[in-house]
């Protein structure tokens, strides 16, 4: 074979070794003979083969998922609690050369502040304020996160596991809770009912006229049924007619 071939064919190798594709939402550092060199931007890249290496680092939101750590509550409740944490590379070097395995780094300090923050207060608090303990739990883990690149977007605590007898009590708990805002409401209902019908008895005494059309009103509603018989103890002209004859009388 012609030499001058074989060395073509030899470089053309080592050029398509050496072709690196960098995706936009990603970075890639360099290394040369370990040694870190630069970070390479998006696009065609090119490296020496065997000379030079890459890691890649995806700089987009990633979601970690904290496992359910068992907490005991400060008012000695125990209980089941899970979470997700959402982070972002903002240093690709420092990510990759100040911690090992950052993603484990992080779900490690996530689950030590969960059940140090959650077993700081009590139950009612994680059960109402769970923004709030998430808010507390990003604030610890991003203290340690900032040296490493990397930055913490947001805490959520997912899912709270109570105990059998915990879940049957809080359950009773909001049922009287129901029961006693609905004997409230049905009071104040009646109080209301009862002051319109007392104003209403106050404009009828005002007018024997309406008297006998509420009267005439409920010996309407009475005829519907068409089973009734009316009998009025005395005639119909013994009824007032005006709150002048009444005061005569």
């Amino acid at each position: 074979m012609n030499p001058l071939l074989l060395l073509f064919i030899i470089l053309g190798i080592i050029l398509l070794a050496g072709i690196r594709i960098v995706f936009e939402y990603k970075r890639a550092l360099k290394f040369r003979f370990g040694k870190y060199v630069k970070t390479l931007q998006p696009g065609f890249r090119w490296v020496i083969p065997i000379v030079e290496t890459i890691q890649i680092v995806d700089i987009r939101v990633i979601t970690i998922n904290v496992v359910s750590q068992e907490v005991m509550t400060e008012d000695n409740v125990p209980c089941s609690i899970d979470g997700v944490v959402f982070f972002k590379i903002k240093d690709p070097e420092k990510a990759v050369l100040e911690v090992e395995e950052y993603s484990f780094a992080i779900t490690q300090l996530s689950q030590a502040a969960l059940r140090d923050v959650c077993g700081k207060v009590e139950l009612d608090t994680i059960l109402s304020k769970r923004e709030e303990m998430g808010k507390n739990i990003k604030t610890i883990v991003e203290l340690e996160t900032q040296e490493w690149g990397i930055e913490i977007i947001d805490v959520k605590i997912k899912d709270i596991q109570l105990p059998e007898n915990m879940r049957r009590m809080m359950a009773n708990q909001a049922e009287a809770e129901r029961s006693r805002r609905a004997r409230i409401i049905l009071a104040e209902a009646e109080n209301q009912a009862a002051g319109k019908l007392l104003e209403a008895g106050k404009l009828i005494d005002q007018s024997p006229s309406a008297i006998k059309l509420r009267l005439y009103q409920t010996l309407s509603n009475i005829a519907a049924e068409k089973n009734s018989t009316i009998l009025f103890p005395f005639p119909e002209e013994v009824l007032p007619r005006d709150s002048k004859k009444k005061v005569e009388n």
